[in-house]
């Protein structure tokens, strides 16, 4: 009996192959994998219904430097709400949830109320910033200017906090999630009211 070596089996495994090793190997592929779960409902948000004020954690102060070399002192934007992601542009769930933080940009994008602080932990903001043109994203980049206190972030990218007007922390994420989340989008209306 003479094999098959162009079956049907043997050209999806072939397939199957070659998708996990790009996958493997590419930051690229593995974050358009990660947009796909997210798309059939994976890595949602973790939203706490009941923010009660022990749940609420104030926040020490940190300060972090945009492209221009203006400093950004986070004590500073008491009295708006601040959205802040940690990434670095290699991470693949970084790439992957970064659409998603576009979009809540999109709808959230006024930095007299909603703040979007995306911060570069590799602090390579020229890298940072070509990433953003590169994928047509609006979001500025900053990197730290100060110290990043261990209450932001365990060291664990992505990482995303929510702080209120009063400077307190009212939400806290790490690993990757779909922030254009109607739960989400609704929590950031009622906070920037």
């Amino acid at each position: 009996m003479k094999n098959k070596w162009f079956s049907v089996s043997n050209i999806i495994m072939v397939l199957m192959m070659v998708f996990f090793s790009a996958t493997i190997l590419s930051p690229q592929v593995k974050g358009w994998t990660i947009q796909m779960l997210m798309k059939v409902g994976l890595f949602q948000p973790q939203i706490n219904k009941q923010t009660d004020e022990a749940s609420v954690q104030s926040l020490p102060n940190a300060i972090f430097r945009d492209g221009g070399g203006k400093m950004v002192d986070l004590a500073s934007l008491k009295g708006k709400v601040v959205f802040i992601n940690f990434w670095a542009p290699w991470c693949p769930p970084c790439i992957a949830e970064m659409p998603s933080i576009n979009e809540l940009y999109g709808k959230f994008g006024d930095p007299d109320n909603v703040v979007f602080l995306m911060v570069d932990v590799d602090k390579n903001h020229q890298k940072s910033d070509n990433f953003m043109k590169k994928h047509g994203y609006d979001l500025e980049v900053v990197i730290p200017a100060s110290e990043i206190p261990s209450v932001f972030m365990q060291g664990t990218i992505p990482t995303t906090l929510i702080v209120n007007k009063e400077g307190k922390m009212v939400y806290s994420q790490e690993g990757v999630a779909d922030y254009n989340n109607p739960e989400l989008v609704d929590m950031i209306r009622q906070l920037s009211r």
